[in-house]
């Protein structure tokens, strides 16, 4: 795999065609990722994330359409593309039989590694997942994030230009995904690699990517920078602090005029989202109005969160129904 020239991008996929059976997994699909660019594809479960992570892999072939790695294709020249990416599927790729060392070093048999110096490398990538203390520790006996971070650093070893991760925190636990995320944010801001993320975790995303991508039935819906997406597409939301005593008729008055979905803590503290700026002072004045006595007013900003409702609302995320035509939404 060649190193792009300057401006040009590393991860290609022009006019790309997948079916299974009668199934459309990608449709049309046009995407371009430049060197060093941590993009997230988000979408529900069969909106074509994987599919696509695959087809980049070289482990599927299109249909119709283009797709290129470093200038290369990942089919016919799958060995040259593959020595220069890291794959993370869903499932964990550690053997539970052994320890976090051997595990590391089949790896570097596996990959190629250089023997010289290889002892370093291995202890070096450990500490980056924060798994140093655990080496020679079995890892059937590791917590499923260990496992994961154990995973994440097995793909990394080699010193991947690409790395290709599918939901990587989709089957742990919240301190595990925390943990995952953590390592991750660190691969992401040495910019010495250029990472495809598939999520259907919005805040995962928003933390972690430069770019977002919206995938639904294999199209892209949504393409932009998660800020660009969320002001262009989200209208963000308010929270208030009322009275303990006021959080029943608040909540009720809220749930009337916002025509939002309206979270509460049980602590006078309501939360809603789907509230534009400009509908915050009336907002605040029917409240008072009420009798309803306010502590703190606080606007919050859109997120990604509120950018896949609204794309939803819209008709542009069909949830799986067949026969949508969504069109493409760019940030601009």
């Amino acid at each position: 795999m060649k190193t792009p020239e300057l401006g040009e991008p590393l991860l290609v996929l022009a006019g790309v065609h997948k079916r299974f059976g009668n199934v459309v997994a990608i449709d049309a699909l046009d995407l371009e990722v430049q060197p060093g660019e941590v993009v997230g594809l988000l979408g529900h479960n069969g909106a074509g994330k994987t599919t696509t992570v695959r087809l980049l892999a070289g482990l599927l072939a299109p249909e119709r359409g283009t797709v290129r790695v470093g200038g290369g294709d990942p089919v016919t020249d799958g060995p040259s593309v593959r020595g220069q990416m890291g794959v993370l599927p869903a499932a964990l790729v550690v053997d539970a039989r052994l320890t976090a060392r051997q595990n590391l070093r089949f790896a570097a048999d596996v990959f190629g590694v250089p023997s010289e110096g290889l002892d370093t490398r291995i202890d070096a990538t450990l500490a980056l997942f924060e798994l140093g203390d655990r080496a020679d520790q079995k890892v059937g006996g590791l917590s499923s994030g260990m496992r994961q971070r154990l995973s994440l650093a097995r793909v990394l070893l080699p010193d991947p230009q690409v790395l290709l991760l599918d939901e990587p925190t989709s089957a742990l636990d919240p301190v595990a995904a925390r943990q995952v995320r953590r390592a991750l944010a660190k691969l992401a801001q040495d910019r010495r690699r250029t990472i495809v993320l598939c999520t259907h975790d919005l805040a995962e995303a928003e933390l972690l990517c430069d770019r977002v991508v919206v995938l639904e039935q294999g199209r892209v819906v949504a393409d932009g920078r998660p800020v660009e997406l969320a002001h262009a597409h989200g209208t963000g939301g308010v929270q208030l602090e009322v009275a303990d005593a006021d959080v029943a008729r608040a909540t009720e008055l809220l749930d009337a005029v916002s025509e939002a979905e309206v979270d509460r803590d049980g602590a006078g503290r309501l939360r809603t989202r789907g509230v534009g700026r400009e509908a915050i002072p009336p907002l605040v004045e029917r409240l008072t109005q009420e009798g309803i006595t306010i502590y703190e007013v606080r606007r919050l900003d859109p997120s990604l969160e509120d950018v896949y409702l609204a794309l939803h609302a819209r008709g542009q995320l069909a949830s799986g129904r067949p026969g949508a035509g969504p069109s493409r939404v760019v940030a601009p």
